[in-house]
């Protein structure tokens, strides 16, 4: 046997497949796990639609309708998340369809740090030179001294506000400035109006422009999908981090009180923020790999869930398994227990290289993936470790495993065997698909919350599609992210409701969203 072929390098079998064992046990999830973890989600969903102030914010959004696709006219969008602004026109033709113009302005360190009233100046001063080079439908945005008095004003546009820091929010276009994250810190903003701040721009800079609508981009997300689709009970961010919205019954939002918006009853979006899902870790399958990322995350013991499943995470989960592999005694498992500086480097794992992984291990298959109701193909299963027990395809596969390893983790070629390529392949395939099995029971959670499903199964097939909108890096890059998610929903939820689930991606959440939700703005008389 070559050595690029050889047994796990060098350890005995019996004592590696032991580890390899310990390890996979630790990532496994069955039913009774994820049942247990979806009755989690409701119980934290009842306790944050009941109380403030709880880890699953359940916030309310005061958006109280969705739009069905009929919809038309001329929407501005303001998209403000960090280095850069947007700027966005969306005209909705009222066919399921919209035309998106936009553009992007930089945001200069010494406006994120300087007066508050300087940064939304700036804001108003982009929607001001976007209008004028860019806007087709919405005429001219100013007001000059030498208007015709008797000419009547032309209506402002409406305007919706995607901004993506802590808010809290009492109406759909009131919105008070928690703290600033992502290197902002414009001075006397903190406790004020965000929406009143750019509303006082626009008027200093006489622009016909109205801010209507707070949003947050899951929101949007849920919005973009119902326009394009007719209906939608949810939006979802499974990327870098995560998130979902959902529309709600207001009699269950009892937080609200006896507060006009409750009063009124019919539905609500509430943003759910289950990022922060049992924070307490007492039902997340915990591992020490999970442990070790939280401790020395920037936000120890918070955003639990995120941690589990997001982009910015599974790389460096991946990363902490494949080290405690090259440290382990009394003979190292990978790589002759040797390191680089990339693996040495916190964070230096990025998901994208997991997922280039995974990508070049099940390329060009006609078995992608198992069914679930299926067996579980081969290549798919446990730690393959044999590789002289592999066809051929699966050999040349990995070769460009072991081909990506030496390229992306500077690692020396010699050190790096195929039996290499197959443990880390392993690894990223275990913390992959716990991430997309615990996806799934956020959309279980809010299925059963809604009516539209039972836990457990039992439901009869819904005699109409259920409409969930995604957005996110996950869903839409990583291989096989939604099919192994769908495998963990039809688990909870049943196969009659899981097939009636329509997954699709979400156009422009916090662009085309906002402006969605800007409409809904005007719909509620706003």
């Amino acid at each position: 046997m070559s050595t690029k072929t050889a047994a796990v390098n060098g350890a005995s079998t019996d004592a590696a497949r032991k580890i390899f064992d310990d390890i996979e046990a630790q990532f496994q999830l069955g039913q009774d796990a994820l049942i247990k973890i979806t009755e989690q989600f409701l119980e934290d969903f009842r306790l944050g639609l009941s109380e403030y102030n709880q880890p699953m914010a359940m916030i309310p959004t005061f958006v109280t309708g969705v739009p069905d696709g009929s919809e038309t006219g001329t929407f501005l969008a303001l998209d403000l998340g960090g280095t850069n602004l947007r700027v966005c026109e969306v005209t909705l033709l009222g066919n399921h369809e919209f035309r998106l113009k936009q553009q992007k302005y930089k945001v200069s360190e010494t406006l994120k740090t300087g007066e508050a009233s300087a940064l939304f100046d700036y804001l108003a001063d982009s929607v001001d030179a976007f209008l004028t080079e860019f806007s087709s439908a919405v005429g001219s945005p100013t007001v000059t001294d030498i208007d015709n008095p008797f000419e009547p004003t032309p209506p402002a546009v409406p305007l919706g506000l995607t901004f993506s820091f802590p808010v809290e929010q009492t109406a759909l276009n009131q919105g008070k400035i928690l703290t600033w994250t992502k290197g902002f810190s414009a001075k006397n903003a903190i406790g004020n109006d965000v929406v009143q701040l750019l509303q006082d721009a626009f008027d200093r800079k006489h622009l016909h422009v109205r801010c209507v609508a707070l949003v947050n981009d899951t929101v949007g997300t849920l919005l973009s999908r119902a326009y394009t689709a007719g209906s939608c009970i949810l939006g979802a961010i499974f990327g870098t981090g995560t998130n979902g919205a959902y529309v709600e019954r207001v009699e269950n939002i009892t937080k609200l009180g006896d507060s006009p918006a409750r009063a009124q009853g019919g539905l609500m979006i509430v943003n759910t923020e289950w990022g922060a899902f049992n924070n307490t870790r007492t039902t997340l399958p915990t591992t020490p790999y999970d442990n070790k990322l939280d401790r020395e995350s920037i936000n120890p013991r918070k955003q639990a869930f995120e941690k589990f499943i997001s982009g910015m995470y599974l790389g460096e989960i991946t990363r902490n398994i494949l080290l405690s592999l090259i440290d382990a005694a009394p003979r190292s498992l990978l790589f002759n227990g040797r390191s680089s500086t990339p693996l040495n480097t916190h964070y230096g794992l990025d998901t994208a290289v997991v997922s280039e992984i995974e990508e070049a291990w099940e390329s060009g298959r006609t078995d992608r993936i198992a069914k679930v109701n299926g067996t579980v193909p081969q290549w798919q299963s446990a730690h393959f470790t044999e590789v002289n027990a592999l066809p051929p395809q699966d050999v040349d596969r990995l070769e460009r495993i072991r081909g990506i390893l030496i390229q992306r983790l500077e690692l020396p070629a010699e050190d790096v065997s195929l039996c290499d390529a197959a443990t880390v392949r392993w690894a990223a395939s275990l913390v992959a698909n716990r991430a997309a099995r615990l996806s799934g029971t956020a959309i279980a959670a809010v299925l059963v919350q809604t009516g539209n499903a039972t836990l457990g199964g039992g439901t009869s097939e819904p005699s109409e599609n259920i409409i969930v909108g995604v957005d996110g890096s996950l869903i839409q890059h990583y291989p096989n992210f939604q099919t192994r998610l769908r495998a963990s929903l039809q688990s909870l939820v049943g196969e009659a409701v899981e097939k009636r689930v329509e997954i699709d991606l979400a156009k422009d959440g916090s662009g085309a969203g906002a402006a969605l939700c800007a409409l809904q703005a005007i719909k509620q008389g706003l």
